[in-house]
């Protein structure tokens, strides 16, 4: 395993803020690094370092020679008069009639939606989503030894994360990437760096192991630190109690992370919500009924569609990038007419809807005045909340609330447009597209604010956690004219999306299964050989319990002769207590092993 990039003491500061202060780290062949923070933390600005992007102020950054890298970042700085086939296959030596013929590159275009843009069409037209995924599209079909992202998986949907995170997996180069998206993170990393307060803390594993970690820390924390560690145990114990975690933590620990969270109750009380709700809300919230539904440019979208939003009801709605979801969004709105058939809407009805545009923010207005033009306080759940409060719940420091609107960066005119929605304290709220641009600690903020929200609710998201953490049911559209409900959720979208391309013949949806190198490809193992091996981890969990309070009684020894000043035996205690750290520490490792042998 060779060092393919170090950082060597390296400090970066913007104007009057360090965002990078003595941090040493490095990226090794076949790591696959998740890197979080906070928005304005410093994650952009340590890629740009990491790849010679941006000089740092202080320190050193080397990288091997000849060392073959790719960097895709926010900004898709492309020629406009390029086609699409000069972008990603010119550079490989392929004319635009070979790229079928490509495994990697047939895979890679059909993967990421690009084929369907056309070849030939030029960048200068596309969206920036879509030149984004031109960009990726390049980085991705080249052989490489470290490739670096910048938020990849915005503008993609469910579908191409999930082809995404396994076509990454699938390649034996090493990955550095920034991301939001913590299912995406959860399954591609098997290392978090946290870039926060101009340092890098390293974890072991994705998401869910980080949660564990960080909750642990945030536990010893002083109490100023209080109401982050309440947001982590909370944010624990969805991970523990809602969606299966995916982690790699033994189940000691496991235990251990439940016994810190006992006390901490359920997300939400949904019968107490969707109570709350039928008082505010009536019997009638938004119906369609007999309805039929085109999109702007002709296409039907369903028809002879009954659908009636229930009291309380909280939606996660699913479907491929073009499949009408915002189309079916503003129709329960009222702003798209249908076609046919009839909308109702309850007399009590007050809507929130986060769009995806940015067009409805006074720019010459400061941060706080635009939010208290819609309300001074606010009532979420059974909690009185201020303007103020609210918004530094979503990011805003009190400093940063007097921001003039337009000098905002897009992702906080995002968190600012939902704070004015959640003023505004409707009762059924449309969310399209609602985690764009958030840190993972403002998603999680954001999904403890709708735990306790008592309302109707329907979500539009390509982001997997938030739709299971925040809905209850999951409706999808698969393009043959019905609305389609999935009590399987994602997985089971993601399993009719297979079993739709695999009666095509199409091949970008096997999400990477078919080039996945044999040495991953799953190998099963008998019953017998489950037992067996199943047995083998309980033994080792009794001995490394023993071991825990071997550990512990040294401990208390240790507090002893430090007490009484002696030394010479402080030191022997000192060095059994090491000794027996090693041993429980090999113990461990047999059993991550035997683990990953169950798994695989």
């Amino acid at each position: 395993m060779a060092n393919l990039i170090n950082l060597e003491n390296v400090s970066k500061t913007w104007g009057l803020k360090t965002l990078l202060d003595g941090v040493s780290l490095g990226v090794q062949t076949g790591d696959r690094v998740g890197v979080v923070g906070l928005n304005g933390g410093g994650k952009t600005t340590l890629l740009e370092v990491l790849t010679g992007i941006e000089p740092p102020d202080q320190g050193r950054v080397s990288h091997v020679s000849n060392l073959r890298l790719a960097v895709v970042t926010q900004r898709a700085e492309l020629n406009d008069s390029d086609t699409i086939a000069d972008v990603v296959l010119a550079p490989l030596g392929l004319e635009t009639y070979e790229w079928a013929s490509n495994a990697r590159v047939r895979d890679v275009l059909g993967g990421i939606g690009v084929a369907d843009l056309g070849l030939e069409t030029q960048v200068g037209g596309l969206s920036g989503g879509e030149r984004r995924r031109v960009n990726l599209a390049a980085a991705l079909v080249r052989d490489l030894d470290l490739l670096i992202l910048d938020e990849p998986t915005n503008h993609l949907d469910v579908e191409g994360v999930q082809w995404l995170a396994e076509h990454l997996i699938s390649r034996r180069m090493a990955l550095v990437v920034v991301t939001h998206d913590r299912w995406f993170l959860d399954t591609i990393a098997t290392t978090t760096w946290e870039v926060h307060d101009g340092v890098v803390d390293t974890y072991e594993g994705g998401y869910n192991d980080w949660t564990f970690a960080r909750a642990e820390r945030t536990r010893q924390a002083d109490a100023i630190e209080q109401r982050r560690q309440n947001l982590a145990r909370k944010e624990l114990a969805w991970l523990r109690r809602g969606a299966p975690a995916r982690t790699s933590k033994p189940r000691y620990r496991i235990e251990a992370a439940e016994a810190l969270i006992s006390n901490v109750p359920a997300p939400r009380d949904s019968v107490e919500l969707t109570s709350f709700s039928r008082q505010r809300q009536g019997k009638v919230v938004i119906e369609l009924e007999d309805a039929r539904i085109e999109t702007p440019d002709g296409r039907m979208l369903v028809d002879h569609m009954t659908w009636r939003l229930a009291p309380g009801e909280r939606i996660g709605l699913v479907g491929v990038n073009g499949s009408g979801k915002t189309t079916l969004l503003r129709t329960l709105a009222g702003e798209h007419q249908l076609a046919a058939g009839k909308r109702i809407e309850g007399q009590t009805v007050r809507l929130g809807w986060l769009r995806q545009e940015l067009d409805d923010l006074d720019p010459k207005k400061r941060l706080l005045e635009a939010v208290e033009d819609v309300a001074s306080y606010v009532q979420l759940g059974n909690k009185e909340m201020s303007a103020s409060k609210l918004a530094e719940r979503l990011g805003f420091s009190a400093k940063r609330q007097r921001t003039p609107v337009g000098d905002l960066s897009g992702g906080e005119r995002r968190r600012l447009q939902l704070t004015c929605v959640l003023m505004a304290e409707p009762n059924v709220l449309l969310l399209d597209e609602p985690t764009n641009d958030l840190d993972i600690d403002t998603l999680q903020e954001l999904e403890s604010l709708l735990d306790s929200w008592p309302g109707t609710m329907v979500v539009i998201s390509h982001d997997r956690y938030l739709i299971e953490r925040v809905t209850d049911t999951t409706w999808a559209l698969f393009g043959d004219g019905n609305l389609t409900n999935l009590p399987g959720g994602i997985e089971q979208y993601l399993e009719r999306r297979r079993e739709t391309a695999a009666a095509e013949g199409s091949g970008p949806l096997d999400f990477g299964e078919k080039n996945r190198p044999a040495a991953v490809e799953k190998q099963g193992m008998s019953s017998q050989q489950e037992r067996e091996v199943q047995k083998q981890m309980n033994t080792l969990e009794r001995k490394i319990a023993k071991m825990d309070q071997k550990m512990a009684k040294i401990q208390v020894e240790m507090a002893a002769a430090a007490e009484a000043v002696d030394t010479d035996k402080l030191s022997r205690l000192d060095g059994k207590l090491k000794a027996t750290a090693d041993d429980r520490e090999m113990l461990e490792m047999e059993w991550l092993v035997l683990g990953e042998q169950l798994e695989s």
